[in-house]
C-alpha cells in the first residue's frame, strides 16, 4: 500500500480564518479562535492520520509588520513555514486585498505546490466569489484556487482531496496516535489566553501572556497553576476586575473549556503579575517560548 506524508503549512494575514481552517481540517480545536487579529502567536501543528497518509498541518501567526520584538518572533514562525512545507495553504478572505508581494513571490519561487484558499465566501454573493477566484488564478497561476467557508465546513473535503493529490510518498513523521506536537501545558495556556481575548478590550489582550507554572495530573482531576503577565500595574487591575470578578470569570470559562478538551475535571488557579514591556524584552520572550 502506498503511504503519503508531508507538512502542509498554513499562511495568511491576521484574522482571515487560518486557525478555523486548520481546526476544521484536523477535526479538533487546536488553535484558539477569536474575532481579534493576531490571536495566534506560535506555530501550532495538527496531525491527521489514516492508514495510507499522515498530514502534518502547521498553523502560523498572521503576517504583520513588526512593532515589537514579539512581532519579530511571530514572523520567524511564518518565514520558517515558507521553508519546510511540502504543500502551502495560502489563506485569504473574500473581502481582503492581499498586498504582501514578498510572500507571493516566495511561494512562486519555492516550486512547492500551493493551494490558494478564499475563505468566508458565505459573506459574499457568487459573482464576487467568481471575480476573486479569477483574480487569484491570474496572480498565482500555478496554485489551485478553492473557495471555502471554514466556519461552516464548506468545501473542506475538496481542500483535503487537493492536499492529498500533492502529498509526496513517504513514511509517517509522527506516531499514528498523535494529534499535535504541543503539550497540555501549552493548550491550557492558549485556552486561558483565548478567554482574555474574549473578555477584555483594547490593548489588554495584546499586552497579556499566560504561563502555566504547574500542571499536575492526578486521579480524577488535573491541577493547573497559571500566571497571566501584563506590562503595567494598571493592566493588572483591569485583569483582576472589581473584587476579582473578571479573573474569576476568565478562570471559570477557561476551566470549562480545558475540561472539555481533556475530558477530565480540572482545578485551575490563576495569578496576575506585571512584567514591564515584556513584548520588547528578549529574556522574557525566550522564557515565554518565543524564538528570536
Amino acid at each position: 500500500m502506498i503511504h503519503k506524508s508531508g507538512f502542509v503549512n498554513i499562511i495568511g494575514n491576521p484574522n482571515v480564518g487560518k486557525s478555523t481552517l486548520m481546526n476544521a481540517l484536523v477535526g479538533e480545536k487546536l488553535s484558539i479562535i477569536t474575532s481579534k487579529a493576531q490571536t495566534t502567536r506560535h506555530r501550532i501543528m495538527g496531525i491527521v492520520n489514516s492508514d495510507d497518509f499522515q498530514i502534518v498541518y502547521s498553523d502560523t501567526p498572521g503576517i504583520v509588520n513588526p512593532h515589537y520584538k514579539l512581532h519579530e518572533s511571530m514572523m520567524t514562525f511564518v518565514y520558517s513555514a515558507l521553508k519546510d512545507a511540502d504543500v502551502f495553504l495560502l489563506v485569504t478572505e473574500i473581502g481582503e486585498q492581499f498586498k504582501n508581494q514578498e510572500i507571493i513571490e516566495k511561494i512562486k519561487d519555492s516550486g512547492i505546490p500551493a493551494i490558494l484558499i478564499i475563505n468566508k465566501i458565505d459573506l459574499m454573493d457568487q459573482p464576487t466569489v467568481e471575480a476573486k477566484m479569477k483574480h487569484w488564478q491570474e496572480h498565482l497561476p500555478n496554485a489551485e484556487v478553492i473557495p471555502v467557508s471554514a466556519l461552516h465546513n464548506f468545501n473542506i473535503e475538496k481542500v483535503l482531496d487537493t492536499i492529498l493529490s500533492h502529498l509526496p510518498e513517504g513514511p509517517a513523521y509522527f506516531p499514528k496516535d498523535e494529534m499535535t506536537d504541543k503539550t497540555m501545558r501549552f493548550f491550557a495556556s492558549e485556552i486561558i489566553r483565548e478567554k482574555i481575548f474574549e473578555n477584555y478590550k483594547k490593548e489588554i489582550p495584546y499586552s497579556s501572556e499566560v504561563v502555566v507554572e504547574e500542571y499536575k495530573e492526578k486521579d480524577g482531576i488535573d491541577v493547573i497553576n497559571a500566571t497571566i503577565y501584563v506590562e503595567r500595574d494598571s493592566q493588572k487591575g483591569i485583569i483582576l476586575g472589581h473584587k476579582g470578578n473578571m479573573i474569576k470569570k476568565v478562570g471559570t470559562e477557561a476551566r470549562i473549556d480545558i475540561e472539555e478538551f481533556i475530558q477530565k475535571k480540572v482545578f485551575l488557579e490563576l495569578h496576575v503579575k506585571v512584567n514591564k514591556d515584556w513584548r520588547n524584552n528578549e529574556l522574557s520572550l525566550k522564557r515565554f517560548g518565543y524564538e528570536l
